[in-house]
């Protein structure tokens, strides 16, 4: 997979890319992250990518030309590489976009191509609308820049890229992952709670089902206990699915 970030703080990739889980990918050949400095696109030496808004109002707005100058460039790159339309995904990460979920990332990452614009300012020109595939956001809330969504988005994404991670089961269950609960339609929980050695940490001790041996009834626990946290910390991913 190949996937290029717009950004005018293109140094703010450095460290998280560098690290972990998206370096390994990187390293095996997986995946291809390029970072671009938006300013490279802009036709002025001080390198401007925003104006004052038409119709007045408080900050910046980014402008049209420098993003969609690089869309095109990359698009063409895409082409020229025998990368169709449909191989390739080009997303402003913007809060008025659609929220970011696991069934996104899983469907994002059998992709061959990326484009993430870095949204900043008070936004970016509504015309640039017209040369995206989709908005995304990644919560409820904002953000000064582009810049954290995308890197949540690349990792999200990278992670389930097959051969990424050394167990392909990893990705295959865990919160937002399907978990079906015996007798209902219930299947999207929070992951159940996990243990490992010491048995007894300062009295609080591993569950003894866990040290059964009996994997029917660990699975019967664990979906019962993954059930409750659900309702405990995200009752509304239990009644989406009633």
């Amino acid at each position: 997979m190949k996937i290029d970030i717009l950004t005018i703080f293109p140094e703010m990739f450095k460290g998280p890319f560098d690290e972990s889980i998206i370096r390994r990918a990187s390293d095996k050949g997986l995946v291809e992250i390029n970072i671009h400095n938006l300013r490279k696109w802009t036709k002025d030496k001080r390198g401007t990518v925003d104006d004052r808004p038409y119709g007045g109002g408080v900050g910046m707005v980014m402008m049209a030309a420098p993003i969609v100058k690089a869309i095109n460039e990359l698009r063409l790159a895409c082409r020229q590489a025998g990368i169709t339309n449909y191989e390739l995904r080009i997303i402003l990460l913007s809060p008025r976009g659609k929220v970011w979920k696991q069934e996104l990332a899983v469907e994002h990452s059998k992709l061959e191509h990326i484009i993430l614009i870095c949204g900043h300012y008070e936004g970016v020109d509504e015309r640039v609308r017209d040369y995206i595939d989709e908005e995304i956001s990644i919560g409820d809330y904002i953000l000064t820049g582009g810049e954290i969504p995308a890197m949540v988005l690349v990792d999200s994404i990278v992670r389930l890229i097959p051969g990424v991670l050394e167990k392909s089961e990893a990705t295959q269950i865990e919160s937002f992952s399907k978990l079906k609960i015996e007798n209902s339609k219930i299947e999207n929980l929070l992951e159940y709670p996990q243990y490992t050695h010491p048995e007894d940490f300062q009295g609080l001790k591993v569950p003894p089902i866990l040290l059964s041996g009996n994997h029917a009834e660990i699975e019967k626990w664990r979906k019962e206990e993954a059930l409750k946290i659900t309702k405990k910390n995200r009752p509304d991913l239990i009644d989406n699915q009633m």
